[in-house]
């Protein structure tokens, strides 16, 4: 089996890039050959060390990334198929859920497969066999029976290298949420993942998607996604200010649906007051440990108003995100949301200039890639 480079995170701020070896691939598996991975909002929790790995326990020694597409490398004997049914080949483009469900659990067997204790089994030391469980390398072993599905010939690779996360993320964020045809859509945040709510929220048939963000190159590019208003919170400075704007463009009812992308846990109070009575607030961004946040529980009771978190997702969401993609890739920009590229051998640059703590807007990126 092939050895491959892989960026080993070590310790906060901090890699070092080294050989691994592949493992011999089971029957059932495959091995993917990495082309290019995402900086996702999430492995900058893990590179400040705000989060560690939830197999490891500790920073490190593993290999991060999630967000990624690459190439069929060897194929285990049995596939001859993606998880559609359609003919599947060594050098064809796949992307694949990054999560790996048992399927086998109680929760698994309630067709619940984001909700398995078990699924972590990705961001594993790189001290255990497979090695090859993060995005970051040249190499990702995809156990038996995963879900896989070959990408459609109109998408480049910086068009698909998020489908995995951030699209099959808010897709199905959105759908839990109940958004459907007419409804009023908040997002709170135009990072990576709020850019493409912004725009599955426009092709989901929202009649009004509201964006909200403070720095103001994302804000254009939320209007070019397809947002029909936004909010620029150093406009709109306080929450109070930006819950009643929200009211303002709802008719004074307030949104059907608000997702939380941000990040923060004191928005999502203010993402609950911008809900109209037995709105939803769907919660994506608060993924690291004391994500504290105080709510009066009486004002969700009589408003009726629903908090649903989304941690991964189903996998059908996965081949819906791909359908999207191309659907929309003369309508919105897209492929513009992955904006910077590096090769294996610069990512702690790549981390470096994806950070926005304490940056200006003009040195802010929207999502940089890197290409192993």
């Amino acid at each position: 089996m092939p050895i491959g480079k892989a960026a080993i995170f070590v310790e906060p701020y901090r890699f070092e890039i080294t050989d691994l070896p592949t493992r011999e691939v089971e029957p059932g598996a495959v091995l993917v050959n990495v082309t290019s991975a995402g900086v996702c909002g999430s492995d900058l929790h893990y590179w400040r060390g705000e989060m560690k790995p939830k197999i490891t326990g500790r920073p490190g020694p593993v290999i991060l990334g999630h967000e990624m597409t690459g190439v069929v490398h060897t194929l285990g004997s049995g596939v001859s198929t993606d998880s559609m049914g359609r003919p599947l080949s060594e050098g064809d483009r796949v992307v694949f859920t990054y999560f790996f469900p048992c399927g086998r659990c109680y929760v698994c067997l309630r067709g619940e497969l984001n909700h398995c204790p078990h699924r972590f089994r990705f961001r594993a030391s790189v001290e255990e066999d497979p090695y090859c469980s993060g995005g970051f390398a040249e190499y990702y072993y995809l156990h038996p029976g995963h879900y896989v599905f070959r990408v459609p010939d109109e998408l480049p690779d910086e068009a698909v290298t998020a489908a995995n996360c951030a699209v099959s993320q808010v897709i199905y964020g959105l759908q839990i949420g109940g958004a459907r045809m007419g409804d009023s859509v908040v997002i709170q945040g135009a990072g990576g993942l709020g850019l493409y709510a912004t725009a599955a929220a426009r092709d989901m048939g929202a009649a009004r998607v509201i964006t909200i963000d403070g720095i103001a190159p994302r804000l254009d590019m939320a209007r070019r996604c397809g947002a029909d208003h936004v909010i620029d919170i150093n406009e709109y400075a306080t929450p109070e200010a930006r819950i009643e704007r929200v009211k303002e463009l709802t008719g004074g009812w307030g949104a059907d649906v608000c997702l939380e992308v941000v990040g923060y846990p004191q928005v999502v109070a203010e993402g609950l007051q911008m809900l109209r009575p037995g709105g939803a607030l769907v919660e994506i961004g608060n993924i690291w440990e004391n994500s504290n946040v105080t709510l009066d529980l009486s004002k969700v009771i009589w408003g009726q108003t629903r908090i649903i978190p989304a941690a991964h997702y189903h996998p059908q969401a996965l081949p819906a995100a791909l359908d999207f993609l191309v659907r929309t890739r003369d309508r919105y920009p897209l492929t513009s949301v992955m904006s910077h590229s590096y090769p294996l051998e610069r990512i702690g640059e790549a981390f470096e200039q994806s950070e926005w703590l304490g940056k200006s807007e003009d040195t802010a990126i929207t999502r940089a890639f890197v290409a192993p």
